[in-house]
């Protein structure tokens, strides 16, 4: 019996994690207010994977659910405390070797405020409000000769 490798990432109301077992057959996802249980047959060669997950906050077990694709088993999470982030997956600290962050889905929603964007769009309208290239002082004339430094002396001629 070998753990499944598994990514997880963060959202403001849930969490998602994703067995990664491909051809998964007698899928079993239980879910409890702080555990979440997976165990599946995968591969061509039925290879028995069984995770068992001590999470870092409660979920509302009721409300998440699971979904099975041929490459995969993805887990959606409810948070009992929609809008407290999760800084990990696990209630304890330690570092499991088949789970890791799904960095392309990570998104750092913590820092997603309407005060922000709304900075954002200010400083948006500011640039747009910036003069465009008629503003430029005007630099013809300063590649002339007669623009030319006191101590530009005329090369002599290559031998």
């Amino acid at each position: 019996m070998h753990p499944a490798t598994a990514k997880w990432y963060d959202r403001r109301d849930s969490v998602f994690i994703e067995f990664c077992v491909a051809d998964s057959k007698d899928v079993k996802v239980n879910f409890d207010k702080t555990k979440c249980g997976f165990s599946c047959l995968g591969g061509t060669d039925n290879v028995k994977h069984e995770n068992e997950i001590d999470l870092f906050d409660a979920i509302d077990e009721n409300e998440s659910k699971h979904k099975r694709t041929d490459r995969s088993v993805l887990c959606y999470l409810r948070k009992a405390q929609p809008g407290k982030a999760w800084p990990r997956l696990t209630k304890e600290k330690a570092k499991l070797s088949w789970l890791s962050v799904d960095f392309n889905n990570w998104k750092d929603w913590e820092d997603d405020s309407d005060e922000e964007m709304g900075n954002f769009d200010q400083f948006s309208d500011m640039m747009n409000n910036m003069g465009g290239e008629d503003d430029l002082p005007d630099l013809d004339g300063a590649d002339d000769d007669e623009s030319a430094d006191s101590d530009d002396e005329k090369m002599p001629d290559l031998e």
